[in-house]
């Protein structure tokens, strides 16, 4: 389960977040000094909605082989942009599973996520690579979080916004698919927050040898519309749409 802090008391030296990457660690070993910082997929950046904070997102290695297989924890954290103190975090333990699928990087979205009159969330952003030549796969995930009340928590999980895969031979034949989905706030309501609207594009595609060549053809492509409401707490991702 996510567990929810706010940490006031939390603070480091004065920074310049021109490259916030130089704080990443200091952030770490004071929230998780038992935890390793997987430094190379840690990311931050000024928050464009409040340019007085930075937002940061930390993946820490929980049980995790050379390799790279295992889990991961996630750390997504609110910082003031002046003091480098923490105003406030929320951490997932096992948030990202690296196996056959492996976990490649993380990406702050900082899009217009207005949901309600000066109520904005941002998001985070997970790839995922297939390891099979012949089989590949790759997928992207974004989850919502919103700062309020001095704490942040995650009002969305997982959205599946992208994902391709396929089977081939390895020289030609084979089939493959792909899927985006993109994100739009609605209206807002007089209570509660805005609807959102996600439109789901997809296609396949289907390749085989045609004399000496290899011939590729497009196949059946769809758009479908989906909405999310706000249930008083969250956003619920059905089944069909989460990763």
């Amino acid at each position: 389960m996510p567990k929810f802090s706010v940490l006031p008391l939390l603070f480091f030296p004065m920074i310049t977040w021109g490259d916030c990457t130089e704080h990443l660690q200091a952030w770490a070993a004071t929230l998780h000094p038992e935890l390793t910082l997987d430094s190379e997929r840690a990311v931050c950046k000024v928050n464009p909605g409040n340019s007085s904070q930075v937002l940061a997102a930390l993946p820490f290695a929980v049980n995790v082989t050379e390799d790279g297989d295992g889990d991961y924890g996630l750390d997504v954290l609110v910082a003031d942009a002046a003091s480098g103190k923490v105003i406030a975090h929320t951490y997932q333990g096992a948030a990202i599973e690296s196996d056959a699928i492996r976990f490649n990087s993380l990406r702050l979205d900082t899009a217009r996520y207005q949901l309600a009159p000066g109520i904005r969330a941002f998001g985070v952003r997970v790839s995922y690579d297939g390891s099979s030549r012949v089989n590949p796969y790759s997928s992207e995930t974004l989850s919502l979080y919103l700062h309020d009340d001095s704490q942040l928590r995650q009002i969305m999980s997982s959205l599946e916004v992208s994902f391709s895969g396929g089977e081939w031979d390895g020289m030609c034949a084979g089939d493959f698919n792909q899927t985006e989905r993109t994100l739009a706030v609605g209206k807002s309501v007089p209570a509660g927050f805005a609807g959102l609207r996600i439109t789901e594009k997809s296609s396949a595609r289907h390749s085989a040898v045609k004399g000496d060549g290899c011939e590729e053809t497009q196949g059946n492509s769809s758009t479908e519309t989906f909405v999310l409401n706000y249930d008083g707490s969250r956003y619920v991702v059905p089944k069909g749409l989460s990763f």
